[in-house]
């Protein structure tokens, strides 16, 4: 009995010593249910399990394959002057020879057309085309657009050729994967990878460019080449690099497809780029800018003065207003408006999303024909009413409206005021600002410039530039 009740007292002792070492080593350390109460609205990391985690890795093999055939490579051979000698001095002769420059270009078409950059053609006397299986076409040059750095050259094959669809480079967004295809150094069929780093880039400073920025590898040769998206959709034409040396160094910079598309457009059915305006302007807000102006909105377009005769005056867009949006682009920088001004004609209709008084308005806008450009080294030239043509009885000629800055004081010393009607150009009648851009676009290269201007005495007087 004794030993019967020994052994019971040691059991009991053993539980009260087991559960006094739970509560005071094990139980304290367990987080309490208080604590998790009182921090449950917070965003809490859980781990997950690194056993069953899987690396998302892009495959670019599919967007390659679809577009390296259709990527080719481009030759410009141009005759340039050669360095004179003596004796050509003597003789009064110049040695021509014959200089190459290559690049890229994308096949648009199954029929042979191929869109590339200006610069990469430019002054051509004679372009080639290497096709990715090695076959060697001559190309003939359809037309171009300097302002974009887009040309348009068509080769004829015996058999469809690879081709590169258009895709909507609106919807491109910035973080997504690229592929830059081209022919860099004359390495043929070259493809490199990248992140679009931003959009509506503009490099000029004088807010005329909206580039495509990507870190994918672009080096010279590259220009007039495809940026593709994993898709292999053509989202860009690779045209210039941002670098001291002319070699990449980490930024690249593709014409947008939507504007590409439309440029090419134009050439194809008019021969030359329809340009639609809104006639607006004004510059971006900022912080800095806003504060100024008295208001408290730091992004979008502040219209500073609207331009007579457009289609933004005849919709009744005002001085203060504050673009936010065309159609269903953001814009929040002046390369906004006008990079997607770039991808409409004349009589499209936009649909503006403006600031006035502090209340959101849409205006549909009809866009129209620009009625003013620039004349180097004149100035401003505009359309002329046919009461200002007939002030100076001709039937035809634009009107200068503002002179350069930096030839104002010579005009007026050679009896050319603004207002004075400029009739001509190289013996081409002027009918509007169009027949100013189709003239000096059609001039030869290293042509003179002749300008024929009436004075302020009615006098025709022709001009040598």
């Amino acid at each position: 009995m004794k030993k019967i009740l020994t052994l019971i007292g040691v059991s009991a002792l053993g539980g009260l010593l087991t559960l006094g070492g739970y509560k005071l080593f094990i139980e304290e350390n367990e987080p309490q249910q208080l604590a998790v109460e009182q921090v449950s609205d917070l965003p809490v990391y859980v781990p997950t399990n690194t056993n069953n985690t899987t690396t998302f890795t892009p495959d670019f093999v599919e967007a390659a394959e679809k577009s390296i055939d259709a990527v080719v490579h481009v030759k410009n051979t141009a005759i340039v002057s050669a360095p004179l000698t003596m004796s050509d001095y003597f003789f009064g002769r110049s040695q021509p020879r014959a200089q190459v420059g290559t690049g890229s270009g994308v096949i648009i078409s199954p029929t042979g057309y191929i869109v590339t950059n200006n610069h990469v053609i430019q002054n051509a006397n004679e372009i080639s085309i290497t096709l990715n299986n090695n076959k060697t076409y001559m190309a003939e040059l359809v037309g171009t657009d300097e302002a974009t750095d887009i040309a348009l050259i068509k080769i004829d094959a015996e058999e469809d050729l690879p081709f590169l669809a258009f895709g909507d480079s609106d919807s491109a967004k910035v973080g997504e994967w690229v592929l830059a295809v081209g022919n860099p150094f004359n390495l043929n069929s070259t493809v490199t990878a990248g992140i679009i780093s931003a959009k509506s880039r503009d490099l000029s400073g004088q807010n005329t460019q909206s580039f495509i920025q990507t870190d994918a590898a672009v080096n010279p040769g590259n220009s007039g080449g495809a940026l593709v998206n994993t898709n292999g959709d053509l989202i860009g034409i690779n045209t210039a690099i941002s670098s001291r040396d002319g070699s990449y160094i980490g930024y690249s910079f593709a014409v947008p497809s939507n504007i590409a598309r439309k440029i090419v457009n134009d050439i194809m059915e008019y021969g030359n780029v329809q340009n639609g305006i809104l006639g607006v302007v004004g510059g971006a807000l900022n912080s800095k800018a806003a504060e100024q102006l008295g208001t408290d909105i730091t992004e979008g377009f502040y219209v500073s003065d609207v331009t007579e005769d457009t289609g933004a005056e005849k919709a009744g867009i005002k001085s203060g207003d504050i673009i936010k949006k065309i159609d269903n682009v953001e814009i929040n920088k002046f390369s906004d408006l006008s990079g997607y001004l770039k991808t409409k004609s004349p009589n499209d209709v936009v649909n503006v999303t403006l600031i006035r008084n502090g209340s959101e308005e849409i205006v549909p806008v009809t866009l129209l024909r620009p009625s003013t450009t620039i004349l180097q080294p004149i100035g401003y030239v505009k359309n002329a009413s046919k009461q200002e043509l007939k002030e100076f009885d001709v039937d035809y000629g634009v009107k200068i409206s503002e002179f350069n800055d930096n030839y104002k004081s010579d005009w007026y010393n050679a009896g050319v005021e603004e207002g004075s009607i400029i009739t001509k150009i190289n013996g081409k009648k002027l009918y509007s600002v169009d027949d100013v851009q189709t003239a000096i676009k059609t001039r030869g290269y290293n042509k003179p410039l002749l300008i024929e201007i009436i004075n302020k005495n009615g006098e025709k007087v022709i001009y040598r530039f």
